[in-house]
């Protein structure tokens, strides 16, 4: 038995299929979803955005050009714009000026198809979050476990101002099906304001937790950036602003560097104090996001092409963030992070 499998590291640490099994699968689909549970995901998590008839429906951005086939209708043509998204300028195809139906003639594609097979373009469709919903209850049956379910408001600041607020219907949603009032859920965003706000509208018996999730520390959240605030995340990730999260939030969802920086080689360096920080603050820790090329990789776990998936190295580097105490991690390759997880040497693909 190899030290790998006989030592495992933590066995506390839930592993979050980041977007489904989106390493194998176009992410956000019902697909990668399947994929994500079959290998093994403690939550799936989808990120959600606004159509123009208000239904959330689960898309990295709403700028859809890059995830779907919209640029191949030449009905929807003249639906291309420039917006200001969180104080970036954005030019494509959004969903909030699609119907739900206009959205349903799309086909997914993957996002990174310079690293990524492309051989599943053009046979799913975007998903709604109640599909999704109903899709996880039937999934937790057949795997007979019960499966978390991680939602992301994405832009919240930004639909609220186009009169598109996301908080509320998504607590709506969940609460309205049997499976998600009770099961484990964890709503995330970027921004401060709405997790604020949920903390104050959900009941302490709520199933539902929050997680902050931590940008660039140089940048600012997009609802601080739009009151014209001074908060960036630098401020967030020091114990006085830990703990202020603790007041509205249960966790943070930081970068992999921000709790492993790499050094000048490309290598890991020494960890930071930010997982210690935060379980001092009383909050889990779940980093985002591992991926299995070695383009992604720190440099002493990559083999091969740039590109290539490399399943050894991505597991010793889920391993070395697992020594930090992590809670939990975001993974595009959930197999492979359940493998870190366990010890599974049979669970890699």
């Amino acid at each position: 038995m190899s030290a790998e499998s006989s030592t495992p590291v933590s066995r506390k640490a839930a592993v979050y299929g980041h977007r489904g099994a989106s390493a194998l699968l176009p992410e956000h689909t019902l697909a990668a979803y399947a994929q994500a549970i079959a290998d093994g995901a403690d939550y799936i998590e989808p990120d959600l955005v606004m159509t123009k008839d208000g239904v959330l429906v689960s898309r990295h951005e709403n700028e859809i050009s890059g995830t779907t086939d919209v640029a191949a209708h030449p009905e929807f043509a003249n639906r291309k714009t420039v917006k200001t998204i969180d104080g970036e300028r954005v030019e494509g195809w959004f969903t909030e000026d699609f119907t739900l139906a206009e959205l349903k003639t799309l086909y997914v594609r993957e996002r990174l198809p310079q690293v990524r097979s492309t051989a599943f373009d053009g046979q799913f469709r975007i998903a709604t979050l109640d599909e999704i919903i109903t899709f996880l209850v039937q999934q937790a049956g057949r795997a007979g476990r019960g499966i978390g379910l991680v939602p992301e408001i994405k832009h919240g600041t930004y639909f609220k101002g186009i009169g598109l607020p996301m908080e509320d219907l998504l607590v709506k949603t969940l609460q309205a099906n049997p499976y998600t009032r009770v099961a484990p859920v964890t709503i995330q965003s970027f921004e401060v304001s709405n997790l604020r706000y949920l903390r104050s509208t959900l009941g302490k018996d709520s199933n539902i937790r929050l997680l902050q999730l931590l940008g660039d520390p140089k940048q600012q959240p997009g609802d601080v950036l739009a009151a014209k605030g001074s908060q960036r995340y630098a401020d967030m990730i020091t114990p006085a602003g830990l703990d202020q999260i603790a007041g509205y939030a249960d966790g943070i969802g930081p970068s992999l560097r921000m709790v492993i920086p790499l050094d000048a080689s490309g290598r890991l360096g020494t960890p930071t104090t930010l997982v210690r920080d935060a379980h001092a603050a009383g909050l889990m820790v779940v980093p985002y996001t591992f991926r299995p090329e070695n383009s992604f990789m720190a440099a002493e776990f990559r083999k091969g092409e740039a590109n290539a998936r490399n399943p050894e190295g991505s597991v010793a580097e889920m391993r070395a963030y697992l020594a930090t105490g992590i809670d939990a991690f975001f993974t595009d390759d959930p197999a492979l992070g359940r493998r870190a997880v366990d010890g599974d040497a049979n669970a890699a693909r």
